[in-house]
């Protein structure tokens, strides 16, 4: 591959075959078919109707298919109904979800710009940017999409915003000269411009040397291509949990459907039985719930401006191991802020600005100069306007009482030196009276250089280089811009403005050291970060010192030099070493695209879950590949946006802490109702499987089985949804990646207490029949509410109910009061009776029924306490 950056421009003009007078229209026609129209392929696309039905192959709806096939062959279409509504809803919510994420490409094809002017034969000529090809004289302005990449041949002030391509956050002065260092960035190859970055300032003229996919943007779309969007960790684990589950039902019912027979149960019965007993184990309601739990979050996180563009996303921010977040305006506020100014007493700022006052302190004329010295200006509701540095100094002079209107007024501007990048400074003419004030603001080596004393209080005094040299290392060392200001004072307007006579025998002023700081919140978020477990990495395109200090003062970094690599770096190792490297890294500085990705690639192969955060083109490929990619709202592009799976609003990195947070009390919520509902499931299997074991009667019929799931697996399942987040939740550390939903003793516990429950029915059934009680209603009803004291049980696996507090989740209360009251219409309304084969019960024969129901909550209350005691005894 060319590196353009390092030829010359005789060259480039050679190996291209053109000339600075351009290509005729013959030599375009002829490339034109050569090369292929200057925009990014896009691979085929799947069909909408092939992405709709590609939402039934996953092995849990196949099931939930299947359970509605069984439940409408026993003749009850009322439970098959709600299942096929479940699957469909998922499989519309699927569709949408991919749907969207096609219209990435489609958004990185609209940066490409609609025309652009070239030179052909010597003449400006406007074309469509999908026909300019290699070769081609391309005429850059402000305001300009660079429509291909380009070597630069000539740059007049050119500056292009590459920050969507490149991460770097300020504006790029660009250059024509030959560069000779053959592993530069994207970032610091000046002399070239790149497609879809943004011409801000100046102009110029490049030749094409790249087009459609052949460009830094079309490495990026072919990246983006190949990327595909990896499963959440809740979808694989589901997935092998509805595997399992199929599998465990199916044995177990064909182990009652044999021990029936051989006990003498009629045919009939025992295949409805066993049917019924497959539909009812199924948690069919598992669906549904996930959905409406991460809908409800989805919808609660929005108003904490997170926007979650696909719903699978909230439940993986609860397992997220790595936040690799960009810096500016993520972590920091992006805005460029004076944060340090010399000499010292120049902080004493106050609001004089008129500039011949005898009075006037140094330190007003120091902030009068960095106002008047600028190019940025208000806007007409009062906002600034400009380069993002001199915004900063407008902003400070403001803090000091000079406002620009104000001293413009006193000192109007006659005439001008433009900042060049070879002279790294820029001067302003001002009328003071009947003489001249010539203000000067650069670099800090070339104003000392050009300065003969400096203003002090006492007047002028001797200009002292070494410790300007030291101040200004110290604040480099800060991470911080540093800038000089310097004045002269004019009898009259100098008749040739030329910098050698007139940015000469200069006053020095001061400096003006700025950054773009962090957040105030950030720090706080990345101590959460910490303290849950989560592992904060900085990425970033700007300068490794400016990452470092950041980094630094965030808490990101440690003093730890092995804990931050560049782009060059990385390049420089293999993919085994970096791998092992990987989780040692906390910054990276001025990375490449791909480098991004295989970030992302190293660390997911380590095991980790991670969420990326991004706002440019560059980050797109990176944004898809990750568990969770994340784009900035008010700075990302459009591809950023299309490629992710949330959007921060406010590109605030404590709104991801927000988020996790929230991702992890939905998860936590989920496997809350995993575990009420295979307890429960488990209960009703163990009764109906030992049964004939103890010689008792069948304790269910299928009619009661289905009812049974129906009538409990949703309200009460739904309401889980609303679960609020237990107090220690961002205490503990990321859910294990390689764990399944029964990990963390889950799998124990719903098989015990499923044990109990089933164990309970049968010793309730058996002492019911002694008694000559309605035993089947008992049973019935039993088993009903015993689900609404698991329910209750598994809100909290280490917290009393006392503690978190009954009313705490009203709508799981409201839901349990519904399940009851329909249970009771189940058993007591004559209506019912024959459909549902109950009876009315007696006062006592209910009351004994609800009381050995909520037994269980004081047996999961004895086990909480015994847990806790254990806990705190072996502190």
């Amino acid at each position: 591959m060319t590196e353009w950056h390092r030829i010359s421009i005789e060259e480039a003009l050679t190996r291209l075959e053109t000339s600075l007078t351009g290509l005729d229209s013959d030599e375009v026609r002829r490339r034109l078919v050569a090369y292929g129209p200057n925009e990014l392929e896009e691979k085929a696309r799947r069909t909408p109707l092939a992405m709709f039905f590609g939402q039934f192959t996953d092995f849990m709806i196949i099931v939930l298919i299947g359970a509605a096939v069984v439940a409408g062959i026993i003749g009850e279409p009322g439970d098959a109904a709600p299942i096929i509504t479940i699957v469909v809803l998922n499989a519309v919510i699927g569709f949408a979800q991919e749907y969207r994420a096609e219209r990435a490409m489609a958004a990185l094809r609209e940066m490409s710009g609609n025309y652009a002017v070239v030179l052909r034969s010597g003449e400006h000529v406007s074309v469509p940017a999908r026909e300019i090809v290699p070769g081609d004289l391309v005429i850059l302005e402000a305001g300009n999409v660079v429509p291909a990449d380009v070597r630069l041949v000539e740059a007049v002030h050119l500056k292009t915003v590459e920050a969507a391509l490149t991460g770097e956050s300020l504006p790029v002065e660009k250059l024509s000269e030959q560069l000779f260092d053959s592993d530069l960035p994207l970032g610091d190859r000046r002399n070239m411009a790149y497609k879809g970055t943004v011409v801000a300032y100046g102009r110029g003229i490049g030749v094409a040397v790249a087009t459609g996919m052949g460009t830094e943007l079309g490495r990026i779309a072919a990246m983006l291509q190949q990327e595909a969007e990896t499963k959440t960790p809740l979808q694989r684990r589901l997935a092998d949990f509805g595997k399992r589950l199929a599998l465990a039902v199916l044995a177990i019912c064909a182990a009652v459907f044999t021990l029936g027979l051989l006990r003498g149960e009629p045919l009939l019965l025992m295949l409805l039985t066993s049917i019924s007993l497959a539909v009812a184990a199924i948690p069919e309601a598992l669906p549904a719930v996930v959905t409406i739990t991460l809908a409800l979050g989805a919808r609660k996180m929005v108003r904490q401006n997170a926007l979650i563009r696909r719903l699978p996303a909230v439940e993986t921010l609860g397992s997220v191991t790595y936040v690799c977040s960009d810096k500016t305006g993520t972590l920091t506020l992006n805005r460029m802020t004076v944060e340090n100014v010399w000499p010292g007493d120049l902080e004493q700022c106050n609001g004089g600005t008129d500039a011949s006052s005898p009075g006037i302190s140094v330190a007003a004329l120091f902030t009068t100069a960095l106002v008047l010295c600028n190019d940025a200006r208000e806007d007409s509701e009062g906002g600034l306007v400009g380069d993002p540095t001199e915004t900063a100094l407008l902003v400070y002079g403001r803090a000091c009482g000079v406002t620009r209107a104000e001293v413009e007024a006193l000192h109007p501007r006659v005439a001008e030196l433009p900042f060049d990048s070879e002279r790294k400074c820029m001067t302003t003419f001002h009328r003071d009276g009947d003489s001249v004030l010539a203000f000067t603001k650069g670099a800090v080596e070339v104003l000392a250089a050009r300065s003969v004393a400096m203003l002090t209080h006492n007047g002028e005094a001797p200009l002292d280089r070494q410790e300007i040299e030291r101040v200004t290392g110290d604040m480099a060392a800060r991470g911080l811009r540093v800038l000089a200001l310097a004045m002269r004072r004019w009898s009259y307007l100098p008749d040739r403005l030329e910098s050698d006579e007139v940015e000469s025998n200069l006053i020095f002023l001061g400096l003006a050291g700025m950054m773009d700081p962090p957040r105030e919140e950030a720090a706080e978020a990345v101590a959460q970060c910490r303290n849950a477990g989560i592992t904060p990495v900085m990425i970033t395109g700007d300068h490794p010192l400016t990452a470092r200090i950041i980094a630094r003062r965030l808490a990101i970094l440690e003093d730890d030099g092995d804990a931050v690599l560049t782009g060059r770096d990385l390049a420089e190792l293999s993919p085994e070493e970096f791998e092992a490297r990987v989780e040692q890294i906390r910054v990276y500085a001025r990375v490449a695209p791909e480098q991004k990705l295989t970030i992302v690639k190293a660390l997911q192969n380590r095991g980790h879950y991670v969420a990326m955060t991004g706002d440019g083109v560059n980050d797109a490929p990176a944004l898809k590949r990750a568990d969770i990619g994340i784009a900035m709202g008010i700075t990302g592009t459009d591809v950023s946006k299309e490629a992710a799976a949330m959007v921060l609003l406010d590109d605030n990195f404590a709104t991801i802490v927000r988020a996790v947070r929230e991702g992890r009390r939905i998860y936590a919520n989920i496997l809350k109702f995993i575990t009420y509902s295979i307890t429960s499931n488990i209960g009703t299997l163990v009764a109906i499987t030992l049964a004939p074991f103890f010689g008792l009667p069948l304790p269910l019929l299928p009619i009661q089985i289905l009812w049974l799931n129906l009538l409990c697996d949703s309200l009460p399942g739904l309401a889980l949804a609303g679960e609020p987040a237990e107090r220690d939740v961002m205490s503990r550390p990321p859910v294990d990646p390689k764990e399944g939903v029964f990990a963390g003793g889950r799998g124990y516990y719903a098989a015990g207490y499923g044990l109990v429950i089933g164990s309970a029915a049968l010793a309730f059934q058996a002492a019911a029949l002694r008694l000559g009680l309605p035993w089947q209603t008992m049973v019935f009803t039993f088993l009903v509410l015993n689900r609404m004291a698991v329910v209750l049980a598994v809100r909290s696996d280490r917290t009393s109910l006392l503690r978190i507090g009954i009313m705490s989740n009203r709508p799981l209360v409201g839901a349990i009061v519904i399940t009851f009251c329909l249970q009771l219409a189940v058993v007591f309304a004559p209506a019912l009776n024959p459909l549902f084969h109950t009876e009315p019960l007696s006062a006592p024969a209910l009351a004994a029924t609800v009381v050995l129901a909520m037994g269980m909550v004081l047996l999961t209350e004895i086990q909480k306490g015994v847990l806790r005691w254990r806990r705190g005894s072996s502190r």
